[in-house]
């Protein structure tokens, strides 16, 4: 067993349980909701991918890696995945990405729970000293979600990636420092209560 878990996450909007091979059909369902596969900056698998993309998340579990089937509790409903990956388990860093929801699921509060769940478990139980987010630095969406969570700038790696069109991208890289959580947590939980008086 590495650092990280393949541990149940559970909230009140969202449960996060860990990527099986039986979650293939419900995030093909999924990804069907708004085809963000078809962005050109997005690493979103389309349901032709759909098996080999959890097959490998699954195969990853064994360097660290652990991804997640979000579920909404309110439906028993798949609406997206995400995951911890590029786990330094030597200095307690882990990356937290490969996100990506149905379009049903967008501008709710599932993002802002799924990432306060994630977070909670990598500060609270695994003594994280940070936490990385990497993102396309044309992928506004996904930037702009996470500031909003509260991460800040560390750089963009220039020409980091080739990407399947055969452009080469610019990465984003923002984090979470530990000593940062508890206004981190605080603001997360703000949000999630106002989302709930909505």
């Amino acid at each position: 067993m590495g650092w990280l878990e393949p541990i149940k996450l559970e909230g009140r909007v969202v449960t996060l349980d860990p990527l099986e091979m039986d979650h293939v059909e419900p995030l093909k369902a999924a990804v069907l909701d708004g085809e963000y596969w078809r962005l050109w900056f997005a690493n979103v698998p389309s349901p032709d991918q759909m098996d080999a993309y959890v097959a490998k998340a699954i195969e990853n579990a064994e360097k660290g890696d652990i991804a997640f089937a979000v579920r909404l509790n309110s439906t028993d409903k798949i609406v997206g995945t995400t995951r911890f990956y590029n786990v330094d388990e030597g200095n307690l860093r882990p990356t937290l990405g490969y996100t990506w929801y149905a379009q049903s699921a967008c501008k709710t509060s599932v993002n802002t729970e799924s990432k306060f769940l994630l977070l909670q478990y990598a500060f609270e139980q695994k003594s994280a000293i940070a936490v990385e987010f990497r993102t396309h630095y044309f992928n506004q969406v996904s930037r702009a979600a996470i500031e909003r969570l509260g991460a800040k700038l560390d750089g963009i790696l220039r020409n980091h990636r080739s990407m399947r069109d055969g452009s080469i991208r610019d990465t984003v890289v923002d984090s979470i420092l530990q000593h940062e959580w508890l206004a981190v947590k605080n603001n997360l939980l703000s949000k999630l209560s106002l989302n709930s008086e909505a």
